[in-house]
Order: C-alpha cells, then structure tokens, then sequence
C-alpha cells in the first residue's frame, strides 16, 4: 500500500505578520498510523523540500503522544525536510492521497492546478482521497468524472465556523471553509468543537479537527484494506 501525504507550502497567516504552515498533530497522527500498518509514505508539498511548521502546533499544550514521537524520530524529521514537489507527482504510483490541515492550505491548496489534478486522477481511478481539519479545502474546485464539485451530494465535514471563531482567525482566513463546502454542495456534518469527527462517504474521507486526524487516517487504512481484499478476491 502506497500513500502520498501532500503538505502546505505556506507560511503566512494572511496579513497579520505571523506564521502559519501544516498542523503537527495532523501529519504526526496520521503518518504513525499508516506506518505502523506497513503502508509506504511518501511525502510532497507545493514547493517541496522542508513545509513550514505552523508554530502554534508545536507549543507544549499542543503535544501528543504522537508528535512527541515524531520529534524522536530522526529518519521521520529528515523525510519531512525532503518532501517532493507535487508537480513531480503522478497518481498512477499511489493507491490513496492525505492532506494534513494546519491553515496553510487555506491558501496554497485551492487553486492548485497540481493538487486539482492529483485528486481528479486518484477519484477517476476510485482510490480514496482524504483530507483533515483545513486541508479538506484542497477538495473545493476538484470535479468528479462527471464534471462535477467532488463533494457535492457527499457527507463531508472540516475545521467549523465555530472552531475558527474559538482561534480568532474568522477574519484572517480567505473564507471559512464549513461555508465553502456546504456552497460546493457537500452535505456537511459535524461534531462539537475539537472533538474526534470523521466522515467517509465511498472512498472520499473527511475529518473536522487536529483530533480527528487519527480517525481519518484509520478510516483510510480500512478504505485500502478493504480494496486490497476486493483485489484478491
């Protein structure tokens, strides 16, 4: 099994002068997670090389078990320093895509002619795509086979009004992406703020917040094993 995890390559937090980038939390969850299911990970980001660290996520209240594992683990920092450029990238050597949130990817996953067609080839080869808190955004201007917004008709759920309201970005970021994906058409759900929510709707995978990266992951993790038993049967 094979997993590309697409990073931000942003930095800025809109025009307040401070630093934003991926979520710890949000790569280090899911990544021990498909690693200890023997999935093989590669890393990408827009520009490649080291994605930007939003500095929030490394304070100490926001420490887990799995990013105080991650920041023990030399081979994990040095593959995070080398990420490959996404416009290198092609779907075809890939059986599933992850996007960490963080609200990096508020600015640089939109609009991202490399992201768009990652995630439009992965859908038209019915391989699951999956996406965390903010990243969800990468989905907004994807098409289905049809020429469709991906996430209309589809249960889907991402980083909340509320919850931005509760870190006082509502007015920082472009939009608010539970707006965006409802607008796109998605069916969208969630959970009370930064509790665990996951949403999985055929092989396109959803979680609203940092602590939902695990579950999303796990949810993923079953979406390919469940097609590597279809494969075999």
């Amino acid at each position: 099994m094979k997993v590309l995890m697409v990073l931000t390559s942003h930095d800025q937090l809109g025009d307040t002068g401070k630093k934003t980038g991926f979520w710890l939390e949000e790569f280090a969850a899911p990544y021990y997670v498909l690693k200890d299911a023997g999935v093989t990970i590669t890393l990408a980001s827009p520009k490649g090389e080291q994605p930007p660290l939003d500095p929030k996520s490394d304070l100490p209240e926001n420490q887990t078990e799995t990013t105080k594992r991650f920041r023990a683990d030399s081979a994990a920092a040095t593959e995070l320093a080398h990420t490959r450029k996404l416009a290198d990238i092609s779907a075809n050597d890939f059986d599933a895509v992850f996007y960490p949130g963080g609200h990096g990817p508020m600015w640089d996953m939109p609009d991202n002619p490399h992201s768009i067609a990652l995630i439009e080839a992965l859908v038209k080869a019915n391989k699951p795509v999956s996406a965390v808190c903010h990243a969800p955004v990468a989905f907004i201007n994807v098409h289905d086979a049809n020429g469709q917004p991906l996430v209309r008709g589809k249960h889907v759920t991402g980083f909340t009004n509320e919850e931005e309201e509760a870190v006082g970005l509502t007015t920082v970021v472009p939009f608010l992406l539970e707006d965006k994906l409802k607008e796109r058409g998605g069916i969208y759900s969630k959970a009370r703020p930064f509790a665990p929510y996951v949403q999985i709707d055929g092989k396109l995978v959803t979680g609203q917040n940092p602590a939902s990266s695990g579950p999303a992951a796990e949810a993923l993790l079953q979406l390919l094993r469940s097609g590597q038993s279809e494969a075999t049967a």
